[in-house]
């Protein structure tokens, strides 16, 4: 189900993470479970055990290489769908607190049984991210990470609400998304948040990566995030 463990590791090792025995076991395990929940429902396109092993499992840990998430961080992950990136990272950093949440109840009830299985603590959330953003979860998280493919101002509107003022939004996108990330600089500003980073890099296949990593500096304003239908025909 996943590449031997040499192999494993050092792909890893070559990133800068050391992956322990007991670490790729989880991950091993991980891959098992995907696979075959993935033969009932749609989790991934991405079925093969090198790939699984690079533009899943190393795709979600690299941002901690990048930007150095504080011990003990409270970490909600929008739009988890099969676990990504927050459970890769939960793998590698223990001591993160993961909240995952998604729109669709199977997916959902997907994140139950993989945490379970593989004794991660955490939060799994059948909500909508704009009510999350108005409701008990709002500005409650030191990190919110998000491996989504909505444009990013829409994406901000999703995320920065969750967010704590001094915490960050961690906004995980393909490469040649220079523009967009220009487009996005009114909805960081308005929702208090700014631009602290924009880096670029890429995955051992090729594949070019920007992790902009947006500070918040001030609260949102009461009234965002909107609802789901605003936020789609008039993006801040």
């Amino acid at each position: 189900m996943l590449i031997p463990y040499n192999e494993f590791a050092g792909l890893f090792k070559k990133a800068g993470f050391e992956v322990a025995e007991g670490q790729y076991n989880l991950f091993e395990r991980y891959a098992a479970l995907l696979l075959e929940k993935n033969a009932v429902m749609n989790l991934t396109a991405i079925v093969e055990p090198g790939e699984i092993a690079v533009k899943h499992f190393l795709d979600s840990v690299l941002p901690l290489k990048f930007f150095e998430i504080p011990e003990c961080a409270a970490l909600v992950d929008v739009g988890a769908g099969a676990g990504f990136p927050s459970v890769p990272m939960a793998i590698i950093r223990p001591n993160i607190r993961p909240t995952m949440i998604d729109s669709l109840k199977k997916r959902v009830n997907f994140l139950e049984e993989l945490t379970a299985s593989l004794g991660i603590e955490a939060r799994c959330l059948h909500l909508r991210a704009e009510e999350a953003g108005q409701g008990e979860l709002r500005e409650g998280f030191d990190v919110c990470a998000a491996r989504a493919v909505s444009r990013l101002p829409v994406l901000c509107e999703y995320c920065l609400p969750l967010v704590k003022t001094g915490g960050v939004f961690l906004a995980m996108k393909g490469g040649n998304c220079a523009e967009e990330i220009k487009s996005a600089y009114t909805a960081i500003k308005t929702l208090g948040g700014k631009l602290e980073n924009a880096v670029e890099y890429s995955l051992p296949t090729g594949d070019g990566r920007i992790l902009a990593v947006i500070r918040k500096v001030s609260p949102t304003p009461a009234r965002y995030p909107r609802r789901q239908a605003k936020i789609a025909e008039k993006p801040l």
